[in-house]
């Protein structure tokens, strides 16, 4: 095998397909990214942990076609740290010969017989726009379970209805749920499925300046458990997560008695320093009066902090409290000039969504849900 390829075109490509593999990986070739030359003027780089799979094609000037095996974070940091220079690439016995400039690596070869076969890409089941999947994603995923206990909580839901998509997750102190339409491959389409959240933001992070992105939930008779993503010349695919996933659609309240609405960008500034002296797991809390919301944080002998912010009330007045980093969260993916907060009572779930006038529509696109924390006084 031997091709040259530009300095960006490598380094970008490899930072793409090794942004998946796991430090200790079950077998030592799944740390590896198979490099695959073709005669015709492509390098394809592909990485597979059988979880996760990443795959990108990118031109090259391609001498002797073939196929290699090596170590991907290693290359990764190589085609990093080149020359503004093209790179040449070919085999020399067991060795993977690397010249840039006068930049030279030696790369050791693993063997590409031991390598798993890369999951097939399914037949593109619809696709959206690049930036609104990416920020669909991003308003959901913070709401996803970090934690092991429950497994099918650091998911996300997506179901699909004709051309209507929900992403939908929750860790059990907020939930979010984001609705959006897409351009289904069929207008009957229906999917149901349960993508690690942490996968699925990554994705959408590389993937998301695509214009488009096209969405493969595989054939239902085939049930491999797969989903994929592909934009360009570059595709993934992920392992869904098994498990009936709660019906938590209930928490969102049936009635509303209290709706405020502030400045988003005044009530987050207000929030990240009021919160400066809530200590760990300590929650701010939340006074709204006619015209006027003043937080606080701190009780006692304790060092306290308050603040007061615009705001507009409908309705009876509500103190509340809230966890300081969940509210920021949520106020932080709003991408809305006005937060709308609805309440029942301060012991109930409170909904916040985005408004674009203080005293226009909610935009019920975007949602979430903030459980209250038990305050003393």
């Amino acid at each position: 095998m031997k091709f040259r390829v530009e300095r960006d075109v490598l380094s970008e490509a490899v930072a793409w397909v090794v942004r998946g593999l796991s430090n200790r990986p079950p077998v030592p070739v799944l740390a590896g990214v198979l490099l695959t030359a073709d005669e015709e003027g492509t390098l394809t780089l592909s990485a597979y942990d059988y979880e996760v799979s990443a795959t990108v094609t990118v031109e090259a000037d391609v001498a002797v076609g073939g196929q290699v095996l090596v170590l991907g974070r290693l290359l990764a940091d190589i085609a990093r740290n080149l020359p503004a220079r093209p790179v040449e690439v070919s085999t020399d016995g067991a060795k993977v010969q690397l010249t840039c400039g006068s930049s030279r690596f030696a790369l050791i070869q693993m063997p590409v017989s031991d390598y798993p076969q890369l999951p097939t890409q399914a037949e593109a089941s619809g696709s959206m726009a690049g930036d609104t999947f990416t920020q669909a994603v991003h308003q959901v995923s913070i709401a996803a379970d970090r934690g092991d206990t429950l497994p099918i909580l650091t998911g996300v839901r997506v179901e699909i209805d004709g051309e209507k998509v929900t992403l939908l997750a929750t860790d059990r102190y907020r939930l979010a749920m984001r609705e959006l339409t897409w351009n289904p491959g069929s207008s009957d389409a229906s999917h149901v499925c349960l993508i690690p959240a942490r996968t699925l933001s990554e994705t959408a992070k590389a993937l998301g300046a695509a214009a488009s992105v096209n969405v493969s939930f595989g054939d239902a008779q085939r049930s491999d458990g797969l989903v994929g993503f592909e934009a360009g010349q570059r595709r993934t695919t992920t392992r869904l997560l098994d498990g009936e996933y709660p019906k938590v659609t209930s928490i969102f309240p049936s009635s509303v008695d209290t709706v405020a609405v502030v400045d988003t960008q005044a009530l987050i500034e207000a929030v990240r320093r009021v919160a400066l002296v809530a200590e760990r797991n300590t929650p701010v809390r939340l006074r709204f009066t006619d015209g006027q919301l003043a937080i606080e944080a701190g009780t006692g002998d304790d060092a306290q902090g308050s603040e007061a912010v615009e705001a507009s009330l409908t309705g009876p007045e509500v103190e509340i409290a809230f966890n300081p980093q969940f509210l920021l969260d949520g106020l932080g993916v709003l991408n809305a000039p006005f937060a709308r907060l609805a309440f029942t009572q301060p012991s109930r779930p409170a909904v916040l969504s985005g408004q674009a006038e203080i005293d226009g529509e909610s935009d019920e696109s975007y949602r979430y849900v903030l459980m209250p924390v038990r305050f003393a006084g």
